[in-house]
């Protein structure tokens, strides 16, 4: 087995599959990459037996095909420290030995037989299968992955939850605080399904998908899914289980409205909650008159802070009690430069909104529950 290929878009491709790999693996052969040159191309697989991932990209020349496992460590450590120049794989297939050389040196490296790398489970044959338009998919992950939860007993919570009817996506996350709901229409999907997509291979995903164009085809089944891609496919382990009622928690009638500047609200919010206090890190926002009142306190060491801003509001006065932390990931999440906020008592979840000043392809929503504000 013997190729010639850059080292810059090795580096970034192995750099991505890398990303699979987990630090604890079960199998020593997981430390490695699988590498298999034929039909022209160099197709590099990473996998850690729930995900895998697999590459392909095409070497500058290909002397013989072939199969190796390369270590993952070694390789990318060593692949950062060159500049962009042609590298040639040299490799031994009997003793599996890796020999790579460029203009002024070489270097070798132990491989291992490639034969006993676990292959990523097929799907059944009850699969289905969906096109997803790249800014879909890369928007309803990128929306939604803050919100997912790392919870061992409910591990439904544990990933982004998509919900797909013909002609519309619903990505939804929660970790039982917080909750994001966005919708969007897609005309490409034409199936009526829904799956629980884990935040690992998500997080991947959103990293590919960054340097992808064309749509994404997407087959699944009630075990597995499978993402291809231009020049590459990843493939993982759905979570089974049933996913909470995400509508019946959404409150449906919110009749005190406020409109505010979203980067405003945001900085008065870590100025106020620098004082709150270090156990709740609760916040309490007090609305009437066009005004947000934002108050903090800590009794144990007296710290107390406020700061009014003002807004346009509709609606009787309330005064409501927020996690400061989770208020600040709420309005980091929402890129317009004001928000919509919708309340309706101190007892229910407060409803966060973008304002756009057009109409949509999407619509986002979050909701965030509130906390109990001592008298």
């Amino acid at each position: 087995m013997k190729f010639v290929i850059s080292s810059s878009s090795l580096l970034s491709c192995l750099s991505t599959a890398s990303k699979v790999i987990s630090s604890k693996n079960t199998l020593p052969i997981l430390d490695y990459f699988l590498f298999e040159v034929r039909d022209g191309g160099l197709k590099v697989t990473a996998s850690d037996l729930e995900t895998t991932i697999t590459s392909t990209i095409t070497p500058d020349s290909i002397e013989s095909e072939g199969v190796i496992a390369a270590p993952v460590k070694l390789l990318i450590d060593m692949l950062k420290e060159f500049s962009e120049q042609p590298l040639t794989f040299d490799v031994d297939e009997s003793s599996c030995e890796i020999k790579i050389s460029w203009a002024t040196g070489a270097i070798t490296l132990p491989g291992t037989s490639g034969v006993s790398y676990p292959a990523a489970l097929p799907l059944g044959d009850d699969a289905q299968e969906t096109v997803f338009d790249v800014d879909v998919l890369l928007g309803g992950i990128n929306k939604a992955i803050f919100a997912t939860a790392d919870d061992e007993l409910r591990p439904v919570m544990n990933g982004i939850f998509i919900d797909l009817t013909p002609g519309r996506c619903i990505f939804v996350a929660t970790d039982a605080h917080k909750l994001v709901k966005y919708t969007v229409e897609d005309e490409g999907n034409k199936v009526s399904a829904s799956f629980i997509l884990p935040k690992k291979p998500a997080n991947l995903l959103r990293t590919i998908l960054l340097k992808e164009d064309d749509a994404v085809k997407v087959a699944f089944d009630n075990k597995n899914v499978k993402f291809t891609l231009s020049n590459s496919t990843l493939m993982c382990r759905l979570i089974e289980g049933t996913y909470p009622n995400y509508n019946g928690v959404i409150p449906a009638n919110n009749p005190n409205r406020l409109i505010v500047d979203r980067a405003g609200l945001l900085n008065a919010i870590k100025r106020v909650a620098v004082c709150s206090d270090q156990a709740t890190n609760l916040i309490k926002l007090d609305i009437a008159d066009n005004v947000i009142n934002l108050t903090a306190q800590d009794l144990d060491f007296s710290y107390s802070a406020n700061e009014s801003l003002a807004c346009s509001y509709e609606g009787t006065p309330v005064v409501i009690g927020f996690k400061s932390t989770l208020l600040v990931e709420i309005l980091s999440n929402l890129e317009t430069p004001s928000v919509t906020i919708e309340l309706a008592d101190s007892t229910r979840s407060g409803v966060f909104k973008p304002l756009y000043d057009d109409v949509q392809p999407s619509e986002t929503l979050m909701i965030l529950m509130p906390m109990l504000i001592n008298a």
